[in-house]
């Protein structure tokens, strides 16, 4: 920048009016300088403005320099950082308008420059106040700890971030760390300062880093920090790497060849040879071969399962390697503007990591990432059997869904008989949910199919065919699935609720054959008629409510498949020796794929029975009036009401309004459920908004040609011409 770096020239003819020399003020008492003394340096530093703010204010600050105590020291140094983020830029001061153009720090930096360089007084107190913050507080915190995750645990390090946003932190002067929350608080601070200038910080430096012997130069002392920063991430990298699961999840690498091993090595070689070049290459080179090691662990988190903790650990094995490289860089940098930049580069990332660390939510979101994509991963590979692609699949998911609706039917008488029953709110719970949670585990084990399941499972397949890619070609056959996903749904609904309704009326016309009466009162049957009205009773937000449970049974079942893969639960019991002893080698084996293949499944119809029998209890606990709207037992609910109230009862207006209930019960399960699980699994797999919306118009634009693919399926092609003789292959009979 030119003009910076040197004295302000004198204008041919202009009189220099002299400045009074600078006494340094003792901190106990600060009587502040004359305004005389203020127009004069404002004469002399900005003849074209001396009246503007950012010459005077810097005035006073270099002339109210504390001389002892670190924390007015320290003060002095936030009241220098906030004169320095002024929005008021310090151009065209002088009658060299070299700096003309340059941001408003940059400005006000090249101000300091200029005036340090010129007082030779207000440098001198300027370098004793740096050499004395810098000899009496210390950097390692800064450089090995903050902005990077203190504990070796999720929830150690959860407790310890709640702890620090509801405890008052006590204060350490002593250390560097406790520097950067107070003059940087908000965490759009680290874009500003990656902004300044390194050429004006690298001048800056050299004007105060220049104590007067005996003393340490600050630089030596910011230095052997790094290095001390250096070694202590290499070792704390290295015992997380070396745990047992990490090892075990790279088989490929033995102990003694492990790059963590290496990497203290390597850093102890840096300290011995005071950052060489060649050593700094080789920590280079280490942190490359422990990187490789992270990803082949997160592979394999892909295929066996996935831990918070684990995750969390290899969270911190990165964070740690990549501020390994970052000292790295400052150190191996050349003194002045690339050092500057490098450690610019080191301090916006750890003021924008340090903010981003001290929240308990971003700490859950994003370690609970991964666990929650391999959840819903696993989700949607359950999603890819409830997805028809041909006539034929179409028809076998109808017959599905109908033994599906026969269960269900089954499931409504005995959840009215239950009610019948004065339980205490406890053992109705558990009457109630081992009702719901019965039923769904015998169609998931008859292979039958229940309507309002699918959704979750097959938003999962959708966001993830989406994630990998909606453009070009792929984008015609992504926009194929959504057809088949709505009608598969289609023809789950129709096998459901066209069997449910039927096999109650038959459960209650035998009822009434053996009992001589109905099954329900003619008052349990209009209140039940009255409780699925859509608009006179709370079934749309009772349905809605469903859908989240409906949701939220999809991540439990693939929470519980990540929990037996994890732990490798097929294959202990594959190998376990009572069990080979009873069921022999085959038996077990069979067991063992057999609780992979239905963990699913069994979380997830095991959790919503209990939920869905929960909602009705916890609502007279807390005293609100909360319950469940599920569509097959709506149906099923009204349809036995509808056999007690006769032919008249079913033809008046508030029964054909409870029709329109169950029909709002259902879409509401659905677009509940669905849009949860599209939303969250979206989220888990990094869809990008500029994927999803060509997808969405395309899929707009496909159901406006051809509405009738969404609702059935394509017809059956003519059956092929049989082959020529000639053409068909003999085989002889063995």
């Amino acid at each position: 920048m030119p003009g910076v770096g040197s004295p302000l020239p004198r204008s041919p003819g202009r009189m220099t009016v002299p400045l009074p020399a600078a006494q340094p003020t003792p901190s106990r008492v600060h009587h502040g300088p004359s305004e005389r003394e203020v127009d004069a340096f404002c004469v002399q530093y900005a003849p074209r403005a001396p009246g503007h703010p950012a010459v005077r204010d810097l005035y006073r600050l270099l002339r109210d320099l504390p001389e002892e105590g670190l924390e007015a020291r320290l003060d002095w140094v936030e009241r220098w950082v906030e004169w320095l983020r002024e929005r008021i830029p310090a151009h065209g001061l002088g009658d060299d308008a070299g700096e003309a153009g340059t941001s408003a720090p940059d400005s006000r930096l090249a101000l300091m420059v200029r005036v340090l360089e010129g007082e030779p007084a207000l440098r001198a107190g300027l370098t004793h106040l740096v050499s004395a913050v810098c000899d009496g507080s210390r950097g390692l915190k800064l450089f090995s700890q903050v902005g990077l995750p203190a504990g070796q645990g999720f929830l150690s390090e959860a407790s310890d971030r709640l702890a620090r946003a509801l405890l008052p932190a006590p204060p350490e002067p002593t250390k560097l760390s406790e520097l950067l929350p107070r003059l940087f608080p908000s965490q759009e601070d680290a874009a500003w300062l990656a902004a300044l200038s390194p050429a004006l910080l690298a001048k800056l430096a050299q004007l105060v880093g220049e104590p007067r012997p005996p003393a340490v130069l600050p630089a030596t002392r910011v230095r052997a920090d790094l290095l001390d920063a250096l070694l202590l991430l290499a070792v704390q990298t290295a015992a997380l790497g070396l745990t047992e699961d990490v090892r075990d999840r790279d088989p490929e690498t033995s102990f003694r060849a492990s790059p963590f091993l290496r990497l203290r090595l390597t850093c102890d070689a840096v300290l011995a040879r005071d950052a060489a070049p060649d050593t700094l290459r080789d920590v280079g080179t280490c942190v490359g071969d422990c990187r490789r090691v992270v990803a082949s662990v997160s592979q394999h988190l892909e295929s066996a399962g996935v831990s918070v903790d684990l995750v969390y650990r290899l969270e911190r094995i990165r964070r740690g390697l990549e501020r390994i490289e970052a000292i790295c860089r400052v150190l191996g940098a050349p003194r002045g503007e690339p050092r500057w930049r490098e450690a610019l580069a080191l301090l916006s990332d750890l003021l924008r990591r340090a903010h981003a660390d001290r929240s308990v939510l971003e700490l859950v979101r994003r370690n609970v990432r991964m666990l929650a994509r391999k959840i819903i991963e696993r989700a949607g590979h359950s999603g890819e059997h409830y997805i028809t692609t041909t006539a034929a699949e179409f028809h076998r998911m109808v017959e599905s869904a109908a033994g599906g609706g026969l269960v269900t039917a089954v499931a409504v008488t005995l959840k009215f008989a239950i009610a019948a029953v004065a339980l205490a709110p406890f053992f109705a719970w558990l009457a109630t949910g081992l009702n719901y949670a019965v039923a769904f585990v015998l169609i998931q084990a008859f292979g039958f199919t229940l309507a309002t399941k699918q959704p979750s499972v097959t938003a999962a397949t959708l966001a993830g065919a989406v994630s990998e890619g909606a453009r070009g070609e792929r984008l015609s056959s992504l926009v194929e699935l959504i057809p088949r996903i709505t009608r598969s749904q289609l023809a789950a609904f129709a096998g459901n609720l066209g069997c449910v309704a039927p096999a109650v009326v038959l459960i209650a016309l035998g009822w009434q054959a053996l009992t001589d009466h109905a099954f329900l009162s003619e008052a349990k049957a209009q209140s039940t008629v009255a409780s699925l009205h859509p608009w006179r009773s709370p079934t749309a937000a009772y349905a809605a409510l469903t859908g989240v449970l409906l949701w939220a049974s999809s991540v439990a079942g693939g929470w519980l498949e990540n929990f037996v893969v994890y732990r490798r639960l097929p294959e202990a019991l594959a190998h376990h020796r009572a069990l080979r002893h009873v069921l022999g080698d085959a038996g077990a084996r069979r067991l063992a794929q057999g609780l992979l293949h239905a963990a699913s499944g069994l979380g997830a119809n095991v959790t919503l029975g209990f939920l869905l029998g929960l909602v009705s209890v916890l609502g007279r606990f807390i005293g609100l009036p909360l319950d469940v709207r599920h569509v097959t037992f709506a149906l099923g609910q009204l349809a036995m009401a509808g056999w007690t109230l006769g032919a008249d009862g079913v033809l008046r207006p508030e029964f054909l309004a409870a029709l329109g209930g169950v029909a709002l019960t259902g879409l509401l399960n659905f677009t509940v459920s669905f849009s949860l699980a599209l939303g969250v699994a979206a989220r888990a797999r990094d869809v990008p908004s500029g994927e999803a919306l060509p997808f969405l118009r395309a899929v707009a634009a496909r159901f406006l040609s051809a509405p009738r693919s969404f609702l059935l399926p394509p017809r059956d092609a003519p059956p092929a011409a049989p082959p020529h003789p000639a053409s068909v292959p003999t085989h002889e009979p063995p």
